[in-house]
């Protein structure tokens, strides 16, 4: 099985920091390789047109932010810059998809 996650928190997605989860958005469930490399690239097409810069990082993990999507982080006493994440997982780990 695969999802794509999509996920927004004051880091990238490949931290994964504990309690990464809590910031999940959205998350689509897919059968077969085809169906969730369709998805994926909806996602990215979307948040391309939404977003001002993109990282990607081993095939399974996607940043786009915005310099200006900020949030306030008390502890830190500073603004800090949202980022709008994608993981491909397969079978509850982030897994790039299959070289054709």
């Amino acid at each position: 099985m695969y999802e794509i996650i999509y996920m927004r928190a004051d880091y990238e997605p490949w931290w994964q920091f504990e309690g990464w989860e809590e910031h999940i958005q959205e998350r689509k469930v897919f059968d077969c390789e085809k169906s969730a490399e369709a998805g994926l690239s909806e996602l990215i097409s979307r948040f391309r047109q939404e977003c001002e810069h993109e990282a990607e990082k081993d095939g399974k993990f996607w940043a786009f932010w915005n310099v200006k999507e900020v949030c306030y982080c008390e502890d830190c006493a500073e603004d800090l810059q949202l980022f709008h994440g994608l993981i491909v997982m397969k079978d509850g780990k982030p897994h790039p998809f299959s070289k054709k």
